[in-house]
This record gives C-alpha cells, structure tokens and sequence, in this order.
C-alpha cells in the first residue's frame, strides 16, 4: 500500500507559502483560510498554518562528504519530474544546491537537491536510480 504523509508546519506569512509551493514548486492548493492552507506536494499534504516569528537552530550532518540540514523534509519523484523541477527552480534564479548523487554505486543510490521555502524550511526532492531501493538497508 502507498501511503502519503502529513507534516503540519509554522509559517510567518501565508500568501509567500502559497506563492512557494503552488507557484514555483508545482504544488496545488487544498483547503484553507486566512490563517492556514493545505498544499498537495506530490500526493503529500502539508498544512501551514500562520504562526508570528519563531527560531529553528538548524543542524547539520555529514553525507558522501556533504554539509546536509538535520531539519528537512521531502519528496521522492521520478527522475524526469526531478529534472524538470530542478532545471525550472534553477532557471528562476531561486536558491537551489548543486545536484548531488548520495550513496553513489550502493543500495539507495539517489540524486538529490535542496531549495529553501519563505519560512526558512529545507525541502529536498530525490530521486532514487532504483525505486526498490528507498528503504533498502544495504
């Protein structure tokens, strides 16, 4: 069975997440008021809801000699919907990391990439060179 997650977020300002995620990202809208919208991120439902200032200290950690945030969260796509994304949110001058292969020549082997929304969260979008292989532990 396929699942999608769930994952409810702090945001400042409503308008600039919508903006984010339906404009730039691709992202639909679901339900929502002037204090919190539903975004459907590939099948994944984020709910935002409007929050004033707050502080997250993000942490890093090391992957195939790469500074990662500790604090993500992300999809897993195809490899041509990666593409697309990766070559439309770079074309609009947008703060994108470099394209990274992880795990290169292993189990779980994917290329990867961050883009930062309006509230200062990491998304990271991956695709897998196997897909049998996302939670491969070898």
């Amino acid at each position: 069975m396929k699942a999608a997650f769930h994952l409810a977020l702090p945001c400042e300002d409503i308008e600039k997440v919508e903006d984010f995620y339906v404009n730039k990202l691709g992202a639909t809208k679901g339900r929502g008021t002037d204090t919190w919208v539903d975004i459907n991120l590939h099948g994944n439902q984020l709910t935002f809801t409007s929050a004033g200032s707050f502080n997250f200290d993000f942490k890093n950690y090391r992957l195939s000699g790469q500074v990662l945030p500790s604090f993500h969260f992300g999809v897993i796509v195809d490899t041509e919907t990666w593409g697309t994304l990766y070559t439309k949110l770079f074309s609009m001058d947008m703060e994108v990391t470099t394209e990274v292969t992880f795990l290169e020549d292993k189990a779980g082997e994917h290329i990867s990439f961050f883009v930062t929304d309006p509230d200062g969260y990491k998304v990271e979008f991956k695709s897998f060179k196997n897909e049998d292989e996302i939670f491969t532990a070898k």
